[in-house]
């Protein structure tokens, strides 16, 4: 009788996502395992493994072995990044509130109101040049005789704007002095926007835009001009102060011809300016950087004083004398 006999086959299996039949669990990993060993053991060396991996082993053994208060320490590293975000964060907030401060005491200087936006049908009133003609207080309006326009306001405020920029330029660092800056700029560009629109009917966005961007340039030159004029002497600055605030005018701006008030300029008030400008900056080098908000907004610095046309006066009679 014959007999057949079978000899039983290890049975296979395929790999997941592959066509190519691989042996049995048990018999891989013993045939692994003879394999391991009789062939010698080699090690691994770290140049062969990723980078991701190696940088990874390379950071685990410097946490490892280097001490965490050290300066080249990894989390001293990224502790002192961490930081230095949260002060740039921190500034940036203090920044904002301590400019919108200091620039409402820059805007009340020359502030003004125009009623008859707000009335039902109100004819606004307009100067001589078209200007919307509004009512204003204080020293500026009434001891110099400015009036009372956006234009007045636009540029008295950017000389106490241009005071403080020259005051915040002593900051410790370049980038504490544009943070404080721009966001000096910014406040005046939003205050002035809300003025176009509640006192000059201008609804428009587009035409605001195109003002506030005039504005910017009026400020570079304003930067530029008093800049010259600290540097050159009291003679260029005072130039720079008739440009800007009376316009390059040689007449007075509330002579009206009728012979009340005089047609030609008074040169004494560019002067008071200039002196009033002189006093404000030393005043503001003489105080440290935390106590210079407080010093802006408690009305100890900004406005003309007696002091300001004291000197005037004296530096007036001064010359009289001397051309005598």
């Amino acid at each position: 009788m014959l007999r057949l006999a079978f000899k039983p086959q290890p049975q296979r299996y395929c790999a997941p996502n592959s066509a190519c039949p691989v042996g049995r669990r048990g018999a891989v990993s013993s045939r692994l395992a003879s394999t391991s060993a009789s062939a010698p053991a080699t090690s691994i060396s770290t140049s062969t493994l990723p980078a991701e991996k190696s940088s990874n082993r390379k950071l685990l053994r410097d946490l490892k072995n280097e001490p965490v208060n050290s300066p080249s320490s990894p989390i001293s590293h990224i502790a002192n990044s961490l930081q230095s975000r949260a002060s740039r964060t921190t500034e940036t907030y203090t920044a904002f509130g301590a400019t919108k401060k200091m620039f409402e005491a820059c805007q009340l200087q020359a502030d003004y109101k125009i009623p008859q936006a707000s009335q039902p049908g109100g004819v606004v009133p307009k100067t001589a040049h078209g200007e919307d003609l509004g009512v204003g207080e204080g020293a500026w309006y009434k001891e110099l005789g400015l009036l009372p326009t956006f234009s007045t306001w636009s540029q008295i405020t950017f000389l106490h704007m241009y005071l403080l920029t020259v005051r915040l330029r002593a900051l410790p660092s370049p980038e504490s002095f544009r943070t404080y800056s721009q966001h000096l700029l910014d406040n005046f560009s939003h205050n002035a926007e809300h003025r176009m629109t509640i006192y000059h009917g201008m609804t428009m966005r587009g035409i605001r835009n195109r003002y506030l961007k005039d504005l910017f340039i009026q400020w570079r030159g304003v930067l530029a001009a008093y800049d010259q004029g600290l540097v050159s002497g009291d003679a260029v600055l005072g130039a720079a102060v008739w440009r800007n605030i009376w316009k390059a005018s040689h007449v007075d701006p509330n002579a009206g011809g009728d012979g009340n008030v005089p047609e030609e300029m008074d040169w004494r008030k560019v002067a008071a300016v200039v002196g009033y400008m002189r006093r404000v900056l030393v005043e503001l080098s003489r105080v440290p950087h935390e106590g210079l908000v407080d010093l802006v907004v408690g009305k100890k610095v900004f406005g003309l004083t007696r002091q300001d046309w004291g000197l005037v006066g004296t530096v007036y009679h001064l010359c009289v004398i001397q051309r005598a």
